[in-house]
């Protein structure tokens, strides 16, 4: 099998994680800047980086995140304008304020929807299981959520890191069932492995890129979960408690 059509047989379903306004949201948080104030020009270059990253991993939603890119260019072209060709300045209408709406509209709803979330967790607390409290109790350390473009952010350091140049030919082998099936033996020893650690004995991108995928399929089939100890700290894959 090529490794083309390797690629093209596995998929991940990436809004079953988070989808291209998540990431809008997600970047315009990590840059610190106001919604009502988007630095188009920086955001579309970010936003354009990982969408190279999420077109490489070969995930299957890529079109939405390519609309949005569209829109965001467009966005910027119109922001690149000179000021004559824009009209009296109380004619004028920011070309950002079509994607502000969208974005506060899609954040209200999100946080809508975490909130009935919450109260459900809530509401399972009142008949927990007697195993799932200790392993909860036994661990005090607080844990952060992750999210998906944090994954992608701490994957592309690592692709960074590899001299690809020097790594083997990609092997024809290695597949991301293999993958998930060497994680899951690791994690019936260890209940935690830094998300790193997986990557450091990959012989090839293909294999880097299948490890990923690996990851990311456990997460959704609800066998580890991603956990940092602190803000920007060291991100890692622990076996959930069922």
């Amino acid at each position: 099998m090529t490794t083309s059509n390797k690629k093209e047989k596995y998929k991940v379903k990436l809004e079953l994680f988070e989808g291209p306004l998540d990431l809008l949201l997600y970047l315009i948080k990590k840059s610190e800047v106001d919604i009502y104030d988007i630095p188009i020009e920086s955001i579309t270059k970010q936003y354009l980086d990982y969408m190279d990253l999420i077109k490489e991993l070969n995930l299957n939603n890529v079109g939405e995140f390519i609309l949005l890119a569209s829109q965001l260019i467009y966005i910027k072209s119109q922001m690149l304008l000179p000021e004559d060709e824009r009209g009296e300045e109380d004619e004028f209408e920011d070309p950002r304020m079509e994607l502000v709406h969208q974005l506060l509209e899609y954040r209200k709803f999100k946080n809508a929807a975490f909130n009935l979330d919450s109260l459900q967790k809530e509401e399972s607390k009142r008949f927990p299981r007697f195993a799932k409290i200790a392993f909860e109790e036994s661990n005090t350390i607080k844990k952060l959520d992750v999210s998906i473009f944090e994954l992608l952010e701490a994957f592309s350091k690592i692709l960074d890191s590899k001299d690809l140049s020097l790594m083997h030919i990609e092997s024809e082998t290695i597949t991301v069932a293999e993958k998930i099936a060497e994680f899951q033996e690791i994690l019936k020893n260890d209940i935690q492995v830094s998300f790193n650690e997986i990557f450091k004995k990959a012989h090839s991108k293909m294999e880097l890129i299948c490890s990923f995928l690996a990851v990311l399929e456990l997460i959704k089939q609800g066998e580890i979960k991603v956990i940092q100890n602190e803000n920007f700290g060291e991100i890692i894959l622990q076996r959930t408690m069922h």
